[in-house]
């Protein structure tokens, strides 16, 4: 088995916990509003971490080293400004992901590039 495919099966397989303030299900101004916020309070049964409380993020429930940061195909992604940075990249380890300040023409160009250079380029937008 590949490494590609090791790495994409770790992928896959990945645990996917969505850590989520304590009492969104209670008050209607928290469950509109869903992102993680440590609990404070002293006698606060999350913090003390009680039996029947949401989980808190913590050291445990991180990812593998091995595919940590990776694009889910399996690849490292890479952000690219110009075609000169292209050539230096591994067509088969990384995936391509266009500047954000980078304008219309010379982003077409970088695409134009790397699809002749067989690499995949994540936001290219719209293919025409």
């Amino acid at each position: 088995m590949s490494s590609v495919s090791k790495k994409i099966r770790l992928i896959r397989s990945k645990r996917r916990i969505r850590f989520l303030r304590h009492q969104w299900w209670k008050f209607w101004k928290f469950v509109n509003d869903l992102k993680w916020r440590r609990p404070k309070g002293v006698d606060n049964p999350m913090r003390l971490r009680l039996k029947g409380m949401p989980p808190r993020p913590s050291s445990g429930f991180g990812t593998p080293k091995e595919i940590r940061g990776l694009h889910p195909s399996g690849l490292r992604p890479i952000v690219v400004h110009n075609v000169k940075e292209l050539e230096s990249l591994n067509p088969a380890e990384v995936i391509v992901y266009v500047g954000r300040t980078v304008g219309r023409r010379k982003k077409a160009e970088i695409i134009a590039r790397a699809r002749e250079l067989g690499m995949l380029v994540a936001n290219e937008g719209v293919k025409q």
